[in-house]
C-alpha cells in the first residue's frame, strides 16, 4: 500500500481556530478522530495512516488548546468540544462522517452522538465514560491548580504517562512515553484547564440512551474503573458492542496497537463497509 500523504489545515471552530490534518481520499466516506486530554492528533498517527490506506478520507482535529490549535478564548463545555467537530465538517463541506474519540475524545462524541445525530454515520468511543461523579472530577482540581501554579503542563506529563500505560510500559517502550510526554508537556495550560472543567460537568449519561447510530465501545481491560462504566453505557445504548482490549491502559491504540486496530476496523466490517 502507497504512502498517504497529509495536509494541515486551520478551521474556525467553536471554541476558536482549530488545526486539522487530513489524510486519504478526499471522494471517500469521513473518519473523524478526537484525542485525549494532555495529547494531540499525533496520538492517531497510526490508526490515521491505517484508515486512510483502507480508502478512508481521515481528519485527525487537535483539540482546542492542544497540538497546534491556541488555547480558548473562554470556557469550554462538552457540548462545546462536539460543535467543535461539527464546525470543522461544516467549513470542510462535509455532512455526516464517522467518529473515532478516545478518552477526552470519547466523551465529546457521547455529546456528538446525542446533540447532532443527524452528523454522525456512527460512532467509535473508547476509554471514555459519560459522567463524572466526585470521586472522578475532583482530581482534576488538584492538576489545574498545579498547571496554573507552574504556568506550564509540564509537571503533569509524566505522572500522566504513567497513569494511562503503567510503569512496565513505560520501562520498556521509553521512546514511544517520551515522545507522549513531550506532547503533555506543550499543551497549553489554557486548553488544558479549559477541557479539564468540561470533563468536570461531563453528565450524558441519561442520555445516552438516545444514541441511535451503530456505537462500538472499546476499552483498555487494565484502565482502572471504566471497563466497568463502559459496561454500564454498552447495556444503555441499544445495539452497541463493547469489544475490551486485553493487556491495554487508557490508550489501547498505542500498547495494543494491533489489537485496537482490529476492533476499529471491525467496526467498519460490521457496518459493511
Amino acid at each position: 500500500m502507497k504512502t498517504q500523504s497529509t495536509e494541515r489545515r486551520a478551521v474556525r471552530g467553536h471554541h476558536g481556530d482549530l488545526s486539522v490534518v487530513l489524510q486519504g481520499d478526499p471522494r471517500a466516506e469521513v473518519v473523524v478522530l478526537s484525542h485525549s486530554i494532555l495529547s494531540s492528533s499525533a496520538m492517531w498517527e497510526a490508526q490515521a495512516a491505517l484508515l486512510a490506506q483502507q480508502g478512508w478520507r481521515v481528519l485527525c482535529i487537535d483539540t482546542t488548546g492542544h497540538g497546534d490549535s491556541p488555547a480558548p478564548a473562554g470556557p469550554v463545555s462538552m457540548d462545546g468540544l462536539a460543535t467543535d467537530t461539527v464546525a470543522v465538517l461544516d467549513a470542510l463541506g462535509i455532512a455526516r462522517a464517522h467518529y473515532v474519540g478516545l478518552s477526552l475524545g470519547g466523551m465529546s462524541g457521547f455529546g456528538l452522538g446525542i446533540r447532532h445525530a443527524e452528523r454522525v454515520l456512527s460512532l467509535v468511543l473508547c476509554d471514555a465514560r459519560a459522567d463524572a461523579p466526585p470521586a472522578v472530577a475532583a482530581p482534576w482540581d488538584e492538576r489545574i491548580a498545579l498547571a496554573q501554579q507552574h504556568g506550564s503542563c509540564a509537571p503533569l506529563a509524566a505522572p500522566t504517562i504513567e497513569r494511562w500505560f503503567g510503569k512496565d510500559f513505560v520501562a520498556a517502550q521509553p521512546a514511544i512515553c517520551q515522545r507522549l510526554q513531550s506532547v503533555a508537556a506543550s499543551t497549553s495550560v489554557g486548553g488544558f484547564v479549559a477541557c479539564a472543567r468540561a470533563i468536570q460537568g461531563l453528565d450524558y449519561v441519561a442520555a445516552a440512551r438516545a444514541i441511535r447510530v451503530p456505537v462500538t465501545l472499546v476499552v483498555g481491560a487494565n484502565d482502572g474503573v471504566l471497563p466497568a462504566a463502559m459496561q454500564d453505557l454498552h447495556e444503555r445504548i441499544a445495539g452497541s458492542v463493547l469489544e475490551t482490549v486485553p493487556d491495554a491502559g487508557h490508550l489501547p491504540n498505542i500498547d495494543q496497537p494491533d489489537r485496537f486496530n482490529a476492533s476499529l476496523l471491525g467496526h467498519f466490517a460490521r457496518l459493511g463497509l
